[in-house]
């Protein structure tokens, strides 16, 4: 009997540390040093997910039927829930006055057609493509130039709009090709200015999580956005990363998200089979988010995003 109380007090006591532990991880993510291997931004970028491990700790102390064990393991259930709780109801508040669609297409992805389709059948009226190569920029140009009449592309990354695209210029991001832009789009007589970007790509290895290219990127495009004269701003792309994610910060406390204004869930985006993160975004500032959706799985390893917006 003295083994098995000694036992159950150990159980008990490493679920109330793991608890405790997790809270911690939860609420004070932003103090996590990315000192090592970037640990901070890996953790935030699967933040959401830490989640799953709160029923186990529940179950686990429910076991022993520790009370303190059993508050502990709700601890960090609750902080999730504050942390999250506002993404899950359905927040879509009808149609807007425009719709844009955005995608990283995959430079592998040889299926425009069907690609295109898929873009298509949600009806946008601005439609941002991320991973182009030379061919797929011409024959994606020969499916949507029949419908959009306006059109603007910097290297590998592209806009299509059926409102006037009244000026443009490249986003240096300091790589010495062309991976984000500036679009002046006039709807019904409104300018939006449209950034359309692909940032670098991050690593998870031996190393870590490697993004420090990724990170410069974020900070000369959080620059050129914090110089935007106008009031109306929309960035789409593929930001390889989370909202949440530290690197991103000179982006995103500047915009707000569209999905997490204006949709359902957390609008998972990659990898496609399986979305375990939202790193394709639609962000904005100076307008209404009205609705935002992840659109069905493509030939590509992103899934489409697609957001709605009013004039405020």
């Amino acid at each position: 009997m003295r083994r098995s109380s000694t036992g159950g007090k150990i159980f008990s006591g490493a679920v109330i540390v793991l608890s405790l532990l997790l809270a911690a991880i939860l609420l004070l993510h932003r103090f996590i040093p990315n000192r090592w291997f970037n640990l901070g931004s890996l953790i935030e970028t699967f933040l959401p997910w830490f989640g799953l491990a709160v029923p186990v700790l529940l179950v686990l102390a429910a076991i022993r039927r520790r009370p303190l064990a059993i508050v502990c393991a709700l601890l960090p259930g609750l902080v999730w829930f504050q942390m999250y709780a506002a993404l899950i109801p359905d927040k879509h508040g009808g149609d807007g006055d425009f719709r844009v669609v955005a995608h990283n297409v995959n430079a592998n992805n040889t299926d425009t057609a069907a690609t295109a389709a898929t873009l298509l059948a949600a009806e946008p009226d601005v439609i941002v493509l991320v991973e182009l190569t030379e061919d797929q920029r011409s024959a994606w140009s020969e499916v949507l130039d029949q419908q959009y009449e306006y059109s603007v592309s910097y290297g590998t990354v592209a806009l299509w709009s059926a409102y006037p695209v009244v000026d443009s210029n490249e986003v240096d991001l300091d790589l010495g090709w062309a991976r984000a832009f500036r679009a002046a789009v006039e709807i019904d007589g409104e300018p939006v200015a449209f950034y359309v970007a692909h940032l670098l790509s991050v690593r998870v290895n031996t190393e870590g999580f490697t993004s420090a290219q990724r990170n410069q990127t974020a900070l000369l495009l959080g620059e050129a956005i914090a110089d935007e004269q106008l009031d109306r701003v929309v960035l789409a792309g593929d930001l390889n990363g989370t909202s949440q994610d530290r690197a991103l910060a000179p982006i995103t406390y500047q915009l707000h998200s569209a999905q997490a204004d204006a949709g359902k869930g957390f609008g998972f985006t990659w990898p496609a089979d399986t979305p375990l993160a939202r790193i394709d975004q639609v962000l904005y500032r100076g307008l209404e988010a009205t609705g935002s959706d992840v659109l069905d799985a493509t030939a590509s390893d992103h899934r489409p995003v697609m957001a709605d917006f009013a004039f405020s």
